[in-house]
């Protein structure tokens, strides 16, 4: 079924042609929503001349975010192409297994990400600097061809890590995008005279769809940067005026450690979404104290991502709580026989609505295991409750998924890189307390016999070769054998309690 048409920027550059979009604050760069919309009618008809590009072809890009990144979005959206942002921050064995699952028919680089080239194959590979000079180049402005975008048409692939320890490619779709900015103004205060300052990075779905999206479909104004900064995003909150601002709790815990924060002005601001983990308290009543208010919630790549808000009134009163559901998403939380659980009764979340992805990129077989029998709910691997009022809270991650300076991290990824050391008999990782990242990784390793006892500077070096820096474990440990349960299989849970107690002692 055809939709309308999406396509934000042409509506935007005759409704407020003059109206800065988006500014980059490196360079001091902006568009207007006209500028937008001619960059990207411009860089679409080059793209799809030039280098043949058609809907549905596939564009891998690996940049910091930049005013060509969401050029190349806003073509998307008018053209129908699908972006596929890669991480920087991973290891060039784990980019080059996402281009071979994506197949990407474009490859655009930043110059100084050119190093993921190395050894690749790709089809066609182009400087981010190409787009740029198309931008500014007195080309034509003229949309051709026109293209409508069906509703189930990707208009990104996100690669999100998974248990195997094989990066999975969400498909976004341009329903996903609708309803999740539907869903976003409705339970924030968002709308055309809403300001922010992005920090989030591109190969996220938070960098994108948290607010940018959000932001570029109501007609708002975003301030991109390459790198978070704490002094420098401090800074802008106040100088750009940001009404609304998401972070993670690492991120507002080096703002609230600047001196600057003290005198900061956030008359402005609204109030600041937190995702990612729960925010400490006493964090929470720092912001409170300088009028800032906290919006907690929860989200994932594959159902929105926006689902769930905790109101800032019950910021302290519901500590932990994501919230609950936001307007368009609907919620059943389930028993290992696919009851449904009574009140504060732990069971698995599933969610169901327009903002859920249609699947994983060429992976039909992990696709039909992350949906109930019927097709209809999406499993997200997250035990929770609920209580009396209807508020949420996450009790434990089923997948053993951790969160580190609020990057998700599967140990299984880990694992199966350390497992390849030589002398490594057997191995398992787990998330541990750390009072910067808020989790960080703790690898036990059993050694076979005979085999030398590794550093643990050599051991991190080894990870940092193959995996992102995010996901390199902290500590390693040495035991003689793994705990086990009565499965045989290793027990987590009492490595848990292991760390806890010496960590006590």
């Amino acid at each position: 079924m055809k939709v309308w048409q999406q396509d934000w920027a042409e509506k935007w550059a005759l409704y407020s042609p003059d109206k800065i979009a988006v500014k980059e604050y490196e360079t001091g760069k902006v568009l207007s929503y006209a500028q937008l919309n001619q960059a990207a009618i411009k860089t679409g008809n080059y793209l799809s001349k030039q280098y043949g590009i058609h809907p549905g072809a596939r564009i891998a890009v690996v940049a910091d975010f930049c005013l060509e990144y969401i050029v190349l979005f806003t073509a998307a959206q008018k053209f129908g192409f699908v972006l596929v942002p890669l991480n920087y921050r991973l290891a060039v064995p784990e980019v080059r297994h996402i281009l071979e699952d994506c197949s990407p028919d474009l490859f655009i680089t930043e110059f100084k990400y050119s190093h993921y080239l190395s050894g690749l194959e790709t089809p066609k590979t182009i400087d981010l600097g190409e787009i740029q000079n198309i931008i500014e180049s007195d080309a034509p402005s003229t949309l051709i061809p026109t293209f409508e975008a069906d509703e189930n048409d990707c208009v990104f692939i996100l690669y999100t890590s998974g248990t195997t320890g094989n990066p999975k490619g969400v498909k976004y779709t341009h329903k996903m995008l609708f309803w999740n900015s539907i869903n976003t103004a409705m339970s924030l205060m968002l709308n055309t005279e809403s300001r922010t300052v992005n920090v989030m990075p591109p190969f996220h779905t938070g960098g994108w769809n948290v607010l940018l999206t959000p932001f570029l479909h109501h007609g708002a104004y975003t301030c991109i940067c390459k790198k978070f900064d704490a002094a420098i995003t401090l800074q802008l909150l106040v100088e750009e005026k940001a009404t609304i601002y998401m972070g993670v709790p690492t991120m507002l815990q080096m703002m609230a450690q600047q001196p600057q924060f003290a005198k900061a002005d956030f008359s402005s601001l609204y109030y600041i979404i937190v995702g990612g983990e729960a925010m400490p308290i006493p964090l929470i009543e720092q912001y409170h104290a300088k009028g800032v208010a906290i919006r907690q919630g929860y989200g994932m790549t594959e159902v929105g991502p926006n689902l769930t808000s905790l109101h800032h009134h019950d910021a302290i009163r519901k500590i932990g709580s994501i919230g609950r559901p936001n307007f368009y998403v609907r919620t059943r939380i389930v028993n290992e026989k696919g009851q449904e659980c009574a009140v504060n009764e732990p069971g698995e979340l599933w969610l169901n609505g327009p903002m859920t992805t249609p699947g994983y990129w060429n992976n039909e077989q992990v696709t039909k295991e992350s949906f109930s029998e019927d097709g209809t709910w999406f499993k997200t691997g997250d035990m929770v409750r609920q209580d009396e009022e209807h508020y949420l809270y996450v009790v434990d991650r089923i997948k053993n998924m951790y969160i580190s300076g609020g990057e998700n991290v599967y140990p299984a990824e880990i694992e199966k890189v350390l497992i390849r050391l030589e002398g490594v008999k057997e191995c398992t990782v787990i998330g541990v307390s750390d009072a910067k990242w808020g989790e960080t990784g703790k690898a036990y390793i059993v050694l076979q016999e005979n085999a030398p006892l590794y550093s643990q500077e050599a051991l991190k070096d080894y990870c940092k070769s193959h995996l992102a820096k995010f996901k390199v474990p902290s500590y390693f440990e040495f035991l003689n054998e793994l705990p086990k349960n009565d499965a045989g299989k290793i027990d987590k849970k009492e490595l848990r309690k292991m760390h806890e107690m010496r960590a006590s002692g």
